[in-house]
């Protein structure tokens, strides 16, 4: 069986497992270099070993990786579905190419309470047990990170959706020409909530990882501030030309957004890196398990679109 890849860390973190694996910032390094087509991802020979994603330059460098080609690692691409020229999408969705449909925007929660009623879920709060969650795709509000790829899975599906498969998504980011940052073949400066803004909001709040990641654990790193200081999180769609011809926003930057791989990955980069992991709609990490949140995981979600004379409930 092929090793899972995952990203190297100091041995001193090693020893200690996986029960420290969530103190690790999410601003850390996953990588020291992308392949040039940014079709590669790190692996390691510990697959025990848990680490972060992301980089800031004040935190120490660590051990090189090596790289594990697409298709020759435990990730579940899925499959795009076959075109059904005609095809609808719901409302708040992308039709890309009558394939399937996805949000058009990083996705949102809602509170559905016990009377029927609804109510916004606080953004920077983590998702807690016994509450029923929706996942909402909508303009100019704060989308909701500190969440896991299976209470992602959940929220969509109570939204009548489904997480977006790996090769799912990189289709969407990239738009129908197919280029690496959606909007374009290279990355602008300042298109998308990316690498060009602020400073790890961990290193502000716990400037002490900068010594050991040890003195930081899950709490520390689903801290509800972290998304609230200046340089961090964007609203949806503020930054306007952040899209591509399929009209999806904030698909390279802003959050981390989970995928239906069951290994566990999240793609397209955060708002402090979206090129150590691979280039924009390339970023892909695979060091956590689907049950794994922080300030920096977010997602969006898909849909199956209604063929050509059918009706969608």
């Amino acid at each position: 069986m092929t090793p899972r890849p995952l990203a190297a860390v100091p041995l001193a973190v090693v020893a200690l497992g996986l029960a420290l694996s969530s103190a690790f910032d999410a601003s850390a390094r996953d990588g020291e270099a992308a392949a040039s087509a940014t079709r590669a991802m790190f692996v390691t020979t510990k697959p025990s070993t848990r680490r972060s994603h992301g980089h800031d330059s004040a935190l120490p460098r660590e051990t090189p990786k090596r790289f594990c080609a697409w298709g020759d690692c435990a990730v579940s691409e899925g499959k795009l579905p076959d075109p059904h020229p005609g095809s609808a999408c719901p409302a708040g969705t992308a039709n890309v190419d009558d394939r399937f449909c996805v949000d058009r925007w990083e996705a949102s929660l809602v509170e559905v309470l016990p009377d029927g009623r609804e109510a916004p879920w606080p953004p920077f709060n983590a998702v807690e047990d016994g509450h029923v969650l929706r996942a909402v795709s909508a303009p100019n509000v704060y989308p909701q990170a500190y969440i896991s790829g299976a209470q992602a899975a959940k929220a969509c599906a109570a939204a009548g959706k489904r997480l977006c498969a790996p090769v799912e998504w990189r289709k969407a980011c990239m738009g129908p020409g197919g280029q690496a940052f959606g909007y374009g073949g290279e990355r602008v400066t300042g298109r998308c909530n990316d690498e060009s803004q602020g400073r790890s909001p961990m290193l502000r709040l716990y400037p002490q990882v900068a010594t050991s990641w040890s003195l930081v654990g899950m709490t520390e790193m689903n801290d509800p501030r972290l998304n609230q200081l200046v340089g961090t999180l964007s609203t949806t769609g503020s930054h306007e030309g952040c899209t591509n011809g399929y009209g999806v926003f904030d698909m390279v930057g802003n959050l981390h957004e989970w995928t239906n791989d069951p290994h566990g990955t999240f793609q397209g980069g955060y708002y402090l890196d979206t090129h150590h992991n691979g280039d924009g709609c390339a970023y892909r990490t695979v060091a956590h398990e689907v049950t794994y949140h922080d300030y920096s995981t977010g997602f969006r979600c898909c849909a199956d679109a209604s063929e050509p004379n059918s009706t969608r409930l």
